[in-house]
């Protein structure tokens, strides 16, 4: 199942996301209505969980204007706002429930569950397939008497393969359900995921469960003998479900935040007292004490939620009438901080359920380096990076940043240009990281406007220019963009070719880029590692012993399964006919020897690229070819 997370405030978010992704639920977040938007248009969702005080487009407008464009997708509501006339302003612009923070995570579940169920007919009844049974409710997959352990995405999509067992899923429906729109793997990880999720039925004993329908996609088996049965099963109760559910560890990771959040607040009870309070400092104070009310609850400090909302109640007066009492606010937020510091502990640590728990196989975090000699701006940043699910940490020097480089290769580095203090720039980092194999992506970011500045980032390699100042959140956006081209550009290449010493030195040049490579010199044997290697782009020879180069690539093309198959061609031939031939063969492109290694790697990366945009467009043009 799919949700759609509207939140603007991105450490709650990260919460029940982490928790909703131990239930089996793919969340994808966004921190803006417009933002939310755009994803409610992009993909489907099962569900859309949305606060209603949002930057950009507020809950209720994005709510109405989703109905008024005939979307029936089930809408859950999630304010502090408490009020009847609230609630009933929700539910008016369309919205099917409504989700008073603090909430607890039970109610927050059997809620999203109850919802889930009315846009689908059985939700909770366990499926089965012959002796293949998989029960929803706690997301237990087993085979007679055999339980099987699955990851999270192959439990998703056996699940998805048994509700709908008329259906073939194409890879690229696959992709579109099962994969986050941050989380952008290749085609090759669906069948990678197939091929394992094959495996593990194979040797419980369930053969020739999902079969692949040739130039289509995917489906389940057809059995006339077991049909597909669904019979009613006792769900496993909330508070065990809860009880799974490590806060701790979430807790521990996010609650810095929180302490800043009551500095915050803190911070305009001092400036009170020195009459120095401001609607600016109220409207921050409000704001952070909004946030605590559900971010609190939702980690199980009920109590320190409630004072929270108590002090949200008493910051919001005339500040020209000066009554507010700030003694009372001192006094309630040293009980949150006693709280928090003193309870945490018994008020988040893990129950252990009584049934093993099963380990979710979760994707190596992005590395980011920051590089920036304001230390209190490289923490904030590495605050948001953490809460995005990258991975970072910070030099505040060039020096300290060379050190790290040395013991690390980060995924991306966000590069300060200016360093007061040091007799260089971040122009010779940059140079230096652009060098080597492969170059390290580099975002510059600097509070320097200069358009000579622009030119020559751009001239070193640079991927993006970002000016101060500028908001954490789309710094770290930035980066998740560069990201995610970074990791597309990674491929399977099988190349043809006979002579032996092409092939070790296209094995030299690639691989550090981070390429898998499937080196062949015998093209009899193409077809058969054609169809075990699946590899994302073909490079062939345009001479070859018993067979020519033209001649692979057009039975390529004629094969409905591998015709969208990126194909270069390598040639020392610069005969016109011979051009000509290749491409009327369906080739993608051309390469002559001797091959230039700037040219190559350009080209390979380009159709690589190219490939997946396509797949791209194609799936968002043309939906229901790619979800049939």
């Amino acid at each position: 199942m799919r949700i759609l997370l509207v939140e603007d405030d991105s450490s709650f978010a990260t919460i029940i996301q982490e928790l909703l992704s131990q239930q089996y639920y793919l969340v994808d977040l966004a921190y803006d209505g417009e933002m939310g938007w755009r994803l409610a248009e992009a993909f489907e969702y099962d569900l859309i969980l949305l606060d209603l005080m949002l930057p950009k487009l507020d809950g209720l407008n994005f709510c109405k204007q989703r109905r008024q464009k005939d979307d029936r997708t089930p809408i859950l509501l999630i304010t502090g706002e408490h009020t009847s006339t609230t609630k009933v302003a929700g539910l008016d612009a369309g919205a099917d429930d409504y989700l008073v923070k603090p909430f607890d995570l039970e109610e927050l579940l059997a809620r999203i569950r109850a919802l889930l169920r009315r846009g689908h007919d059985a939700l909770n009844p366990v499926i089965e397939w012959g002796l293949l049974q998989l029960d929803p409710s706690n997301c237990q997959v087993s085979y007679g008497e055999k339980c099987l352990k699955l990851t999270a995405k192959e439990y998703a999509l056996l699940e998805l393969f048994l509700r709908y067992p008329q259906r073939i899923f194409s890879q690229a429906a696959l992709l579109d359900h099962l994969w986050s729109y941050d989380e952008p793997p290749s085609e090759n990880a669906v069948r990678t995921h197939i091929k394992s999720l094959r495996q593990k039925l194979k040797k419980a004993g369930a053969n020739e469960v999902i079969e692949t329908i040739y130039g289509l996609g995917y489906r389940l088996k057809e059995r006339v003998t077991q049909p597909l049965n669904v019979q009613s099963s006792p769900s496993i109760s909330n508070a065990k479900k809860t009880e799974a559910l490590n806060l701790n560890k979430i807790w521990q990771k996010q609650k810095h935040k929180y302490f800043n959040r009551i500095s915050i607040i803190e911070d305009a009870i001092q400036s009170l007292k020195t009459h120095n309070f401001t609607l600016e400092i109220q409207q921050k104070a409000l704001r952070e004490a909004h946030t605590l009310v559900g971010s609190l609850g939702a980690f199980g400090f009920k109590e320190a939620s409630e004072i929270s909302r108590e002090i949200e109640q008493l910051l919001k007066v005339d500040i020209n009438q000066n009554n507010i009492n700030f003694n009372n606010l001192s006094t309630l937020i040293e009980t949150i901080k006693q709280q928090l510091n003193y309870r945490s502990q018994q008020a988040c640590a893990p129950i252990s359920p009584q049934s093993p728990s099963r380990s979710l196989a979760f994707v190596k975090a992005a590395q980011l380096l920051i590089v920036d000699d304001d230390q209190g701006l490289a923490e904030v940043l590495v605050t948001e990076a953490i809460a995005r699910g990258i991975s970072a940490c910070a030099s505040y020097s060039l020096q300290q940043a060379r050190q790290k480089l040395q013991q690390n290769s980060p995924d991306v580095v966000l590069l300060d240009l200016s360093f007061p203090e040091s007799t260089e720039s971040g122009f010779e980092l940059l140079a230096e990281l652009a060098s080597q194999t492969p170059p390290i992506p580099v975002i510059v970011f600097t509070a320097k406007e200069s358009f000579a500045d622009r030119v020559k980032v751009a001239r070193l390699g640079g991927r993006g220019f970002l000016q101060k100042p500028i908001s954490p959140a789309e710094v770290i956006e930035t980066v998740s963009n560069v990201l995610q081209k970074s990791q597309c550009n990674v491929g399977k290449l099988l190349i043809v070719d006979d002579n032996l010493e092409i092939l070790d030195w296209l094995r030299t040049v690639l691989e550090p880029w981070g390429l898998e490579l499937i080196l062949l010199d015998n093209p009899q044997q193409f077809w058969n590692i054609l169809e075990a290697s699946n590899p994302d782009l073909l490079m062939l020879g345009i001479h070859l012993p018993g067979v020519s180069g033209a001649e692979l690539c057009q039975v390529v093309r004629n094969d409905p399964k591998w015709n969208d198959l990126p194909v270069l061609m390598l040639s020392s031939d610069r005969d016109s006919e011979i051009v000509q031939q290749v491409f009327m063969a369906g080739a993608d492109d051309y390469i002559q020897k001797p091959i230039v290694e700037p040219e190559l790697i350009a080209r390979v990366f380009n159709r690589l690229e190219r490939s997946q945009l396509r797949r791209k467009i194609a799936a968002q043009c043309y939906p229901r070819v790619f979800k049939t």
